[in-house]
């Protein structure tokens, strides 16, 4: 490989995104957008969850539990019903997300040590806000009745076991979704681009004039990759400092780790790319090939669905693809502050694609005359 050929060849490539239209803005413009919006709107955190309300035992009990469900961050009470059938005709109107039903004799129940017979009804349309919610509730009323049997002087149940949240203590959706944002902006930088920009050259026919020169496959394919290689770890800082400057987290671990998986995923993701170029004839081609890859490894790689809850044969299936890795190395340096040495497996499997798929990239671009 001749240094100087592929140091022109960059200037080269340098000189054409620079004039590209589109190019530059989105490199600079998409780290931005998605890591404002997107950790704001896509999120699993579950807030303003409806509550209504049949309380049979009007009481200063049933009072102070409804209060104390009002007054949660999470939880907003609706309304207080006569009868289950207008609380039910929240729930089927879309008003309620469940349904807290207080029976009659509660306050005496509990007095007598009886359980208090508190039901608990949530809307499994939405079968997170309905789980959830749920669980909001019954932990609201919870506290309601252990606070008011230490004030009547009553001895309560066993008490719970103390949960403390490792990791993630404030169980904050938007700190396991940043990291991954990144991953998804490599995909799109590393991966989508440069085959776009192979198969445009291939369609204005700039390429031929390439194909007739002394150049070599590996010369080529290098040109074509390092810049987007220079734009991934662009891209990712640029995430790391708004989602530190923005929304207050920071990488727990060693920054140098994630640059390294960068660079590692990077090379993966820009292998496919030139492979899926070189097979392509048509920009459309190379559009629909891209985009079916791009919705695989965003479904299967535990982007938005943890591994751990697929199927097994699914599971089995995601060790075949890359972003899983990558995922897994940002997430645990971000949360965990995990080192190399503890994420080997990992880095080894990037390493392991990166090396296949750049190789297969430079194997089937073929010098036409």
């Amino acid at each position: 490989m001749n240094a100087t050929t592929l140091k022109i060849l960059l200037r080269k490539e340098v000189s054409l995104m620079r004039r590209n239209p589109i190019i530059p803005r989105l490199i600079i413009a998409m780290p931005v957008l998605v890591m404002l919006v997107i950790p704001l709107v896509a999120t699993l955190d579950v807030k303003d969850v409806n509550v209504a309300v049949v309380d049979n035992d009007r009481t200063e009990l049933s009072r102070r539990i409804i209060a104390d469900m009002d007054a949660s961050e999470y939880l907003s009470v609706t309304g207080c019903h006569f009868s289950y059938e207008e609380a039910l005709r929240q729930i089927e109107n879309g008003e309620a997300d469940a349904i807290v039903t207080v029976p009659k004799d509660c306050l005496k129940k509990l007095a007598n040590g009886e359980k208090p017979g508190l039901d608990l009804k949530a809307n499994g349309v939405n079968a997170t806000k309905g789980t959830l919610g749920a669980r909001y509730a019954a932990l609201s009323m919870a506290g309601t009745l252990s606070r008011w049997q230490a004030e009547q002087g009553i001895s309560p149940a066993l008490p719970g076991p103390d949960t403390l949240n490792l990791y993630n203590p404030t169980l904050n959706f938007r700190n396991y979704m940043i990291p991954a944002l990144m991953v998804v902006l490599l995909i799109i930088i590393c991966g989508f681009l440069p085959t776009l920009n192979l198969v445009s050259e291939k369609e204005t026919g700039t390429i031929e004039a390439m194909n007739v020169t002394p150049v070599g496959r590996f010369e080529f394919v290098l040109s074509k990759l390092i810049p987007y290689w220079a734009a991934g770890i662009l891209v990712v800082t640029v995430g790391m400092l708004i989602g530190w400057a923005v929304y207050g987290l920071a990488p727990e671990g060693n920054v140098a780790n994630i640059y390294i998986a960068t660079v590692l995923f990077s090379l993966v993701m820009s292998g496919l790319g030139v492979f899926i170029a070189n097979r392509s004839a048509t920009l459309l081609q190379s559009i629909f090939m891209t985009f079916a890859f791009i919705v695989i490894f965003q479904l299967m790689g535990g982007l938005f669905t943890p591994i751990a809850s697929m199927p097994r044969w699914a599971q089995c299936i995601t060790y075949a693809i890359p972003p899983r890795y990558f995922i897994e190395i940002m997430r645990s340096v971000y949360l965990k502050g995990a080192g190399i040495g503890d994420l080997w497996t990992q880095y080894a499997a990037l390493s392991g694609f990166a090396a296949l798929l750049c190789a297969v990239a430079a194997a089937t671009y073929r010098k036409r005359a």
